[in-house]
């Protein structure tokens, strides 16, 4: 039976040696990581506390959170300085925020133990860092610039658990990206033959393995080409002795076969639909990944070889216990992702598991979630992460 849940929403706040300020609004030098603590309303204090990250997102009212709490878990939702605006977000202050927030939730609330939750991007962001944390070797960003993370005694977790997560912002992203944009100068001076919206495209679903092969080498090309365009651009900035930012657009970020062929990367989902809707919309709407960014975010979040945030790099460097949860109708995180992920992990306490005609969201599909919830449950018991309370 599910448990009545309270919401106790509190913040983090601590000094920041960033050279400039990066997010809007409070005073500078200070960063200010807002929390939620989302557990049952009549039990008492648990050992165990479930952290859930997320570069950007606002994890704190989706259907998994609540759900967790309802089964009797204590779920702690950390939204990054970076929430609601990615636009200059840099992955290592993310893992800087997420390490305040889990010194901060064992001091304020007792807690012995944490699990990380990974749900979507909050997976690969957990994944890197549990790396950092078990054995820290991060001491710049791709820009060449702090936060050390090898001098932040970053706390392990115990466990780790992978919800509908995808790989990397930056490989996802590269996925994804329209390669029919050859000159980031002329961004609607598109080459045809590369244009999946294109109705006089020679090359239409189903595509040929031919077309997949060089489509993806393109993807990585064009990203690849921002990235030294970046590089340039910082390199630029820092010979003037110029320590702020340099911001640009990227067009065309949602142009990834699987959305127009079901028979890439197939599993249920809804042919012709990404999770924000119409691909061919979003490729060009101002909601798409990456459309505003900097030199030194692009290189830290979004490039494909400077990134330091890669799923299954990162993975390949944890020793905790680890499930793995995929969704079979998931229109963002594909099962290739999913995968990938579990393949990463390289000893053997670790479970792959996917919900058949689960989505991303778990949005209206209650069972779905329920089953999502029941094997997290099973999972933490069996490595000793949880009791169930008495009912009160």
């Amino acid at each position: 039976m599910a448990r009545k849940i309270i919401r106790e929403p509190y913040g983090v706040v601590f000094k920041d040696k960033s050279s400039f300020k990066d997010t809007y609004g409070g005073e500078a030098g200070f960063v200010f990581v807002e929390c939620m603590r989302i557990r049952p309303e009549t039990e008492t204090a648990s050992k165990t506390a479930l952290v859930f990250s997320h570069p950007i997102g606002g994890l704190s009212f989706l259907p998994a959170m609540g759900a967790l709490a309802e089964a009797g878990h204590h779920v702690i939702c950390v939204n990054t300085r970076f929430r609601g605006n990615d636009t200059a977000l840099t992955m290592e202050k993310c893992i800087v925020d997420l390490g305040a927030a889990i010194k901060d939730l064992k001091t304020r609330f007792g807690y012995e133990r944490v699990v990380l939750g990974g749900w979507s991007g909050g997976g690969s962001l957990s994944l890197f860092y549990q790396e950092q944390a078990e054995n820290p070797s991060v001491k710049y960003t791709p820009a060449g610039e702090p936060p050390d993370l090898t001098q932040e005694e970053l706390q392990p977790a115990e466990g780790i658990m992978l919800m509908a997560a995808h790989v990397s912002r930056a490989l996802t992203l590269t996925e994804w990206i329209d390669p029919s944009i050859e000159d980031e100068s002329r961004p609607f001076k598109r080459n045809p033959e590369l244009d999946l919206y294109n109705p006089e495209n020679p090359n239409q679903p189903p595509y040929s393995e031919d077309f997949l092969s060089a489509y993806r080498e393109a993807q990585i090309a064009r990203n690849r080409r921002i990235t030294n365009w970046a590089k340039d651009q910082l390199e630029d900035l820092k010979k003037l002795n110029w320590p702020k930012e340099q911001c640009f657009t990227v067009h065309g970020t949602m142009a990834d076969p699987r959305w127009l062929d079901p028979a890439v990367d197939p599993n249920d989902r809804e042919p012709g639909t990404c999770y924000l809707g119409d691909p061919k919309v979003v490729n060009e709407s101002p909601v798409g990944l990456a459309r505003f960014t900097t030199v030194r975010s692009w290189l830290s979040q979004w490039s494909f070889d400077e990134t330091n945030a890669n799923g299954i790099k990162n993975g390949g460097n944890i020793s905790i216990p680890a499930i793995v949860i995929g969704n079979t109708a998931d229109n963002a995180c594909t099962p290739s992702h999913t995968h990938r992920l579990y393949e990463s992990i390289p000893h053997e306490d670790k479970e792959l598991h996917e919900i058949k005609g689960a989505t991303h969201y778990y949005m209206g599909q209650a069972d779905k979630l329920a089953e999502a919830v029941e094997l997290c449950t099973a999972w933490l018991t069996k490595h000793g992460f949880w009791e169930p309370a008495p009912e009160v």
